[in-house]
């Protein structure tokens, strides 16, 4: 198919509107909005926020959707999670923690800005594109409702897109062989994901894990003794992301390139004010 937009263009657009999204799973807002419920765990928290949209389902099911946590971790909170919390007690909390965390971040003026209401009416005719089959996590928030605020319609939005891309990319890393500790490492070895640290605290593997991981990779010959990755590595990387960009073109093809730029222009603006409010914790990203 011939694309009638710039290269990469809905990687970058992609790439402004989910850190914006993903600010609400390192707010504290969301911790205080869950203790009111009774949970105050932070894994817990995190696994009960984003599998809500699925129902009350197990370790298993979220496994699958979620793809780089460790079961044991996701089996210790479910579905146990949802005796303390129902998932629409998590939704409803995790919409009052998206208001509360974009209010902080962005300031009234900016939540009430023309360029807001924009946005959010940009990325919805962006998903208008999107696709269920073989999307779970994306189809199940397809189902819940638009939020009638602007910010929070452009937060509902940026998670539609964020988990469509998401499901696609699932798909890529299981056509192209990476388990989930091996696309985490490889992610990391680009300098672009996560360090070390943040993974194995918020994603449950252990260091022997970790140290596993990289030596399959370096078997396969995609990580270097040091950890970098090689040339095969990063050509697998590209791959990778060139893959999930097929997958993830039909929404940024609809919106159309003048309204793909427009978008990326105004998500990186929000995102911009939000890193510099402090969104993201210090030290997040890294190869170590």
């Amino acid at each position: 198919m011939t694309s009638s937009l710039p290269p990469r263009a809905g990687r970058r657009c992609h790439h402004t509107l989910n850190p914006l999204h993903s600010t609400l799973y390192f707010s504290p807002d969301l911790d205080r909005e869950f203790t009111a419920l009774g949970l105050a765990d932070a894994a817990a928290v995190r696994i009960a926020a984003r599998s809500a949209p699925l129902g009350a389902v197990g370790p298993g099911t979220v496994a699958a959707a979620f793809y780089n946590y460790d079961h044991a971790l996701l089996a210790r909170h479910l579905p146990a999670v949802w005796e303390t919390v129902s998932p629409a007690a998590a939704l409803g909390a995790r919409l009052r923690a998206a208001d509360a965390t974009l209010r902080r971040l962005l300031g009234e003026e900016a939540v009430a800005s023309p360029e807001m209401a924009e946005a959010a009416a940009l990325a919805l005719r962006a998903v208008e594109a999107c696709s269920r089959p073989a999307r779970p996590l994306y189809s199940a928030n397809a189902d819940l409702p638009v939020p009638e605020e602007p910010h929070l319609a452009y937060w509902h939005a940026a998670a539609l897109l964020r988990e469509h891309r998401g499901d696609g990319h699932l798909a890529a890393l299981l056509t192209l062989g990476l388990d989930p500790l091996e696309a985490l490492i490889t992610h990391t070895a680009t300098g672009k994901g996560m360090n070390s640290a943040w993974i194995l605290e918020t994603r449950g593997w252990s260091r022997d894990d970790w140290e596993a991981g990289r030596e399959r990779l370096r078997g396969r010959g995609l990580l270097d003794a040091g950890g970098e990755l090689t040339e095969e590595g990063a050509r697998l990387r590209e791959e990778l992301e060139e893959v999930t960009d097929r997958l993830d073109a039909a929404p940024y093809e609809h919106l159309g390139a003048a309204g793909v730029e427009r978008l990326t222009e105004l998500g990186r603006g929000f995102l911009v004010t939000a890193a510099g409010a402090g969104a993201f914790p210090p030290h997040l990203m890294g190869k170590n």
